[in-house]
């Protein structure tokens, strides 16, 4: 990644400077938000080492960004210090605007930036995956956060699009990475030999690579990021490494999640599961419903292909659904008439 790309990270300010006032937008695709305040003992704003970064990606145009909305609506609502959390959204230049309007006019108290993404930065990487929806660029972009955010951001909590966290996202600001890079649920018993095709395991110059390690897997959707370790490790050029092996030999079929199996896989801080309730979309190919695993749930995650808006939308949810549903600020077209 090119260090000049660092520059192109804007902050919300100048942007304002540029796009007509919220008055010009013909109509808002989502309902206001309610403002969600401190409590009386959250640590002042201007205290930076009580800051909680939470990086996501905003993709105008899908129905991905109702999911995102929910995200962002789930995390504040749950929040003691919900004004101390500053939000850094990625998203392609060329919905910038239109995305600033809907932010500022669903959650005209958040703190957050506004990172432009270019897809030619990934596209000549990627590969066709066992979903069209996981080869949109969009879906690498969280490989760049290290090269995007400013130096100044060292730490940083990825969330997908498809989520809700149902408990204070400080808890999981706050876990310790010890010597880790990254911190994420891992699931041990899983087989993790499905993650990667005969190809890979046959040949030792690609298997080898977990010769030291005890690989469990990881989802991808929650994570914990040291983002100034990941900078001194170079860990974006090793990612993309592995993305130039799928291209000449494809020996995956899943998307962004392997090349991260690959450079992380047996040297993650594990975080407590009740931090990934995923799965909830069902697999990659059906999207059936799924029960909660077992135990405790602070954060349900609609990973597969099978999401709560287009279930509800179809009058066909999934009894989990409607845990969702209640965060969803979208304006449905039987709701114009109370604008």
């Amino acid at each position: 990644m090119p260090p000049d790309l660092r520059h192109l990270a804007t902050a919300v300010l100048l942007p304002l400077l540029l796009i007509p006032p919220l008055s010009a937008v013909s109509h808002q695709q989502f309902r206001e938000a309610p403002a969600f305040r401190n409590g009386i003992s959250c640590p002042p704003l201007h205290e930076n080492s009580s800051t909680i970064h939470i990086a996501m990606t905003l993709d105008y145009a899908t129905p991905y960004l109702r999911g995102s909305i929910a995200a962002v609506l789930s995390v504040l609502q749950h929040s003691y210090c919900p004004e101390n959390t500053v939000f850094h959204f990625l998203a392609t230049a060329d919905h910038r605007y239109n995305l600033l309007r809907t932010i500022i006019s669903t959650f005209p108290y958040l703190r957050f930036h506004l990172y432009p993404f270019n897809p030619t930065t990934v596209n000549h990487l990627i590969s066709s995956s066992i979903r069209r929806a996981l080869d949109e660029p969009l879906n690498y972009a969280r490989i760049y956060l290290a090269d995007l955010l400013p130096s100044s951001v060292t730490r940083i909590i990825y969330l997908d699009s498809d989520l809700i966290v149902i408990d204070d996202i400080a808890k999981l600001w706050e876990i310790n990475l010890n010597s880790h890079v990254l911190g994420a649920p891992e699931y041990c018993l899983a087989n993790f030999s499905h993650y990667f095709n005969s190809k890979f395991w046959s040949n030792p110059s690609f298997s080898d690579t977990f010769r030291r390690r005890a690989p469990c897997y990881f989802n991808t959707g929650v994570m914990v990021i040291d983002l100034k370790r990941w900078r001194n490790h170079g860990l974006t050029k090793k990612l993309e490494y592995w993305m130039k092996i799928q291209r000449r030999y494809r020996i995956y079929e899943l998307g962004s999640l392997p090349p991260f199996l690959l450079v992380f896989a047996g040297n993650v801080e594990g975080v407590e599961h009740r931090w990934n309730q995923h799965g909830l979309g069902g697999d990659n190919l059906e999207g059936l419903c799924r029960d909660l695993h077992p135990g405790p749930v602070s954060l349900l995650h609609w990973s597969g292909k099978g999401k709560p808006w287009l279930r509800l939308d179809a009058k066909r949810p999934c009894i989990l659904d409607n845990l969702w549903a209640p965060y969803d600020l979208f304006k449905h077209e039987y709701f114009f008439s109370d604008i």
